[in-house]
């Protein structure tokens, strides 16, 4: 489950940030969360009561179970190991639902009964699921116009060809055709083991056989001389103090999730090892020391956007606003978004380095990995961004069953700047053009971001 947030803890920064949000009262409690909701935007209604929060996936033309969670607590519930709160509002017919591995919250809106359409069970037929499939990106997708990609036409095109009898391949590869030119790497399909998905023309979607290729070629030719060199949290961060340098630390991340090894292990868990490392690396005595860091994101998968923020405390003394995040609120009108919702970062409490840093990117700089960046262009202090612009993908992904049990994946939702511009398909720019790991510059054994960045950060002082 991928939902924004809005825990005890970004409630209280948002607070000293001077950010206005709905405040906390002893009314709170008189209400209960128990009923039916319809959250604003995502296209979900939820049913909350007998110690389960229940979410169901709704368009137009359907109504299917999504994500459960079981009660663990006063208002929370967990689901994959994240924790899930919601909260009253203070009239009774208004709620938030947050999830703690992600960022913002979630309006909810009271009804006085599930849908028709969520009571009854859908048919599973060739048909059906394409309509289910049309609908939800027709009623979520944020980025058609965008991209020129009239989805009626699409639709016009493919519903001819599905029949009773298409078999699941077939259809299969007709969704897989029918969002192939959005070129987002936010969306996919999937069938069991079976997905389609790709990037923006031109880049490489991380995975860990490029990961692991690019992590050996810096360590090789990048890190050799270092006088300190640790990797943590599962092998997704490495630190090193530059040799001849002057003081320059090197911070590769190459995801904001599989921080440890067991693959079930809880958010919660995620963050006390990141603050391990970060810990480990940003002791009093080093970020005296430095005075540079290199922040490589070249390689970097995503994940959850919540751990990006709260790298992002440890790089500030002055609380600033990360970015505003939205999504799209009409299933008949595209330009129509819930109320932008300013994310704060407000610094951590716990040792920070807040000198110069350089922020390395390319095209394989995906999601979490892009949010994070974004996270970064308005701190307070020197930032420079290196590299090539990133992958353009920044919401969090939509997850839409389908009656056939196949699932489509998608976005709905923008990460706005302060002139209320967004990054999506082109990615975010950097200040510095250089190669970003070609084969010319592999086969030079040459890595001009990582040298850039030292040049710059050397210049600072």
């Amino acid at each position: 489950m991928r939902i924004a947030t809005a825990t005890a803890t970004v409630i209280a920064l948002t607070l000293a940030a001077g950010i206005a949000v709905p405040a906390a009262s002893a009314a709170d409690s008189d209400h209960t969360t128990d009923g039916f909701w319809r959250m604003d935007g995502y296209g979900t209604v939820v049913s909350v009561g007998h110690g389960r929060y229940q979410e169901y996936q709704t368009t137009a033309v359907s109504c299917l179970k999504g994500d459960t969670a079981r009660q663990t607590g006063p208002g929370t519930y967990t689901v994959d190991g994240d924790v899930v709160t919601v909260r009253p509002g203070k009239d009774g017919n208004h709620a938030s639902v947050a999830v703690a591995s992600s960022v913002g919250h979630r309006n909810l809106r009271r009804i006085p009964a599930l849908p028709p359409a969520c009571t009854r069970p859908i048919p599973k037929d060739p048909l059906t699921s394409f309509d289910v499939f049309w609908q939800s990106y027709e009623e979520n997708y944020p980025f058609f116009a965008a991209k020129g990609i009239a989805w009626h036409a699409v639709r016009d095109e493919y519903r001819p060809q599905v029949r009773k009898d298409t078999t699941r391949t077939e259809l299969f590869d007709i969704f897989s055709r029918m969002v192939r030119p959005l070129h987002d790497a936010h969306v996919a399909v999937q069938d069991g083991d079976r997905v389609f998905a790709e990037g923006r023309p031109g880049t490489e979607v991380p995975d860990e056989e490029l990961d692991a290729k690019v992590k050996k070629f810096i360590e090789t030719r990048d890190l050799a001389k270092a006088t300190y060199r640790r990797d943590f949290a599962n092998g997704r961060i490495t630190y090193a103090d530059l040799a001849g340098s002057g003081r320059i630390g090197y911070l590769r991340i190459s995801g904001f999730d599989g921080y440890l090894p067991d693959e079930e292990a809880s958010y919660a868990a995620q963050l006390a090892e990141l603050d391990r490392a970060l810990n480990t690396v940003l002791t009093p005595q080093r970020s005296r020391h430095l005075h540079g860091l290199i922040i490589d994101l070249r390689i970097n998968g995503g994940g959850s956007d919540a751990l990006g923020i709260h790298i992002a405390e440890r790089l500030t003394d002055t609380p600033y606003i990360a970015y505003a995040k939205r999504a799209r609120n009409d299933p008949t009108d595209p330009s129509r978004h819930t109320r932008p919702e300013p994310i704060p970062v407000l610094p951590a409490h716990a040792p920070r380095y807040t000198g110069p840093v350089a922020v390395l990117t390319g095209g394989s700089t995906v999601s979490a990995g892009e949010t994070f960046t974004q996270a970064l262009i308005d701190r307070p202090g020197r930032t420079i961004r290196i590299g090539q612009p990133t992958q353009g993908v920044f919401s969090d992904v939509m997850e839409r069953k389908l009656p056939n049990g196949m699932t489509a994946w998608l976005p709905n939702e923008e990460y706005l700047t302060d002139s209320d511009s967004t990054f999506d398909g082109t990615g975010i720019p950097p200040e510095v053009s250089v190669p970003v790991f070609t084969k010319e510059e592999f086969a030079a054994g040459r890595d001009s971001g990582f040298d850039r960045a030292v040049a710059v950060l050397r210049n600072e002082h």
